[in-house]
């Protein structure tokens, strides 16, 4: 037999060994993706962290309900519209307040802004070394190998001490805009054959103004800009722990693993298309709405196109109309809501304003389509991911940091959870079950196997 049968068996026995019998998939008992069969999440633990609500239980009935996501008991709306009606950035606000479950004072704030500022920079060495010289095709693999490599840095790595693991958190949380900027600059060189631009952070830019200028420089931002990727920073800060990343966080935590490994996992997590990349695939797929449609403003037509979608006769064949849907949020997501109000302010800033006119569309039809194509009522809404990335278009960042975006956001609440699970008097390592329904077989001595 040669090499080609041999492989061509051995893929078909290794396929046949992870079959599972469908009649086994409909076990009542089994909680698939952790998910109960009405597709609530399992019951895991409690948290004092954030809150998302989609439904709730009557008669032990699943009823859809507006979203509402809560930050420490402060619904997200309160606090969005409350720094921006102070005309200030948020995301630092929102770091403290995940971390200690309150809202700072002026002089807190100012006190803790200036303290992450001056913790921005990173060691001339660790650039050089860990990314600069170790080049990569992708920024989150190389933000994840970055964070890894700063355990060599810390002093304390392994100390589960809160005071330490809080100084690591804020420590990490400072670092990751400035290692995503060093890392797409880097792989743009490399592979895009663009100019290398290394910038030093700046001790008088918010989180969300140093990153656009690690990004673009001096003077190629507007401040629109710099509150809309703030805001989104904000709304990508926390969701919950049963969330793919954060519940990965929690998981390493609870082995008592440090924290540098425990990141490192959570931004593999994020890494897969299922969890981040939800936005890449809304922009590819209005591009291709955009393509297809004559006319902008006929919602005939573009209804028609979206039944396309949904009868796997268009755009990618799979009969998804990306960023429609959530596992929580059936009737509103409240941080597409959010983000939905600012985009079109960009847009108009932007003069992109049809094209947002054109995402709306799509958002108010689908619904409707999706009702008529499966043939009854049909609770479905846009979640964040679906204006993210067309407000990321418009702020002209390249799709590479899309997801890198997301993760520089998220870090807030990963540690945030990570210490919630260490400290936690009831704590238990994390082990869910499996049922193994391999059959027994017998040991056969290797010169009597056929």
């Amino acid at each position: 037999m040669g090499n080609s049968d041999y492989i061509n068996e051995f893929m078909q026995t290794v396929q046949k060994s992870f079959h599972v019998e469908k009649e086994l998939l409909k076990n009542e008992e089994i909680k698939f993706g952790l998910r109960n069969h009405d597709r609530t999440g399992v019951f895991a633990g409690y948290s004092n962290i954030s809150s998302v609500v989609g439904y709730k239980k009557e008669d032990g009935k699943v009823m859809a309900v507006p979203g509402r996501l809560i930050y420490r008991g402060i619904d997200i709306e309160d606090l969005v519209n409350g720094f921006q009606k102070d005309n200030r950035f948020g995301f630092e606000e929102t770091i403290l307040l995940l971390l200690t479950g309150r809202l700072p004072n002026a002089h807190e704030l100012k006190i803790f802004s200036d303290y992450m500022i001056l913790l921005r920079d990173l060691p001339d060495d660790f650039v050089r070394d860990m990314i600069l010289s170790l080049k990569g095709k992708n920024v989150l693999n190389m933000l994840a190998r970055s964070i890894l490599g700063l355990y060599s840095y810390d002093k304390k790595p392994e100390d589960l001490g809160l005071l330490n693991m809080v100084n690591q958190s804020l420590n990490i949380i400072s670092k990751f805009p400035t290692i995503i900027a060093y890392a797409f600059h880097t792989y743009n060189h490399a592979y895009q054959g663009k100019t290398l631009s290394i910038r030093h952070p700046r001790k008088d830019l918010s989180i969300a103004e140093n990153f656009l200028y690690l990004l673009k420089g001096t003077n190629r931002f507007t401040k629109l800009e710099a509150e809309i990727l703030d805001l989104s920073l904000v709304l990508h800060a926390e969701h919950g722990g049963g969330n793919n990343s954060t519940f990965t966080m929690r998981v390493t935590s609870s082995s008592e693993t440090d924290v540098y490994s425990a990141v490192g996992a959570a931004i593999g997590s994020l890494k897969g298309p299922l969890h981040g990349g939800a936005n890449l695939k809304v922009v590819d797929m209005m591009e291709d709405i955009k393509a297809n449609i004559s006319n902008w403003d006929n919602e005939g037509e573009i209804a028609d196109y979206i039944i396309k979608i949904f009868n796997k006769e268009a755009y990618d064949r799979s009969g998804k109309v990306f960023g429609m849907g959530h596992a929580v949020y059936t009737v509103s997501d409240p941080r597409a809501l959010l983000l939905k109000e600012k985009a079109k302010e960009l847009a108009l800033e932007k003069g992109s304003y049809d094209e947002w006119k054109l995402y709306a569309t799509v958002e108010r039809l689908t619904p409707e389509v999706f009702s008529k194509f499966k043939g009854k009522p049909a609770d479905i809404c846009i979640n964040v991911d679906f204006y993210s990335g067309f407000v990321y278009s418009c702020l002209e960042i390249p799709k590479e940091l899309f997801t890198p975006i997301f993760a520089m956001g998220r870090i807030a609440g990963w540690c945030t959870h990570r210490i919630e699970e260490v400290i936690n008097p009831a704590k238990k390592i994390i082990r869910p079950s499996y049922k193994n329904i391999a059959k027994d077989q017998r040991y056969v001595s290797i010169v009597d196997r056929k």
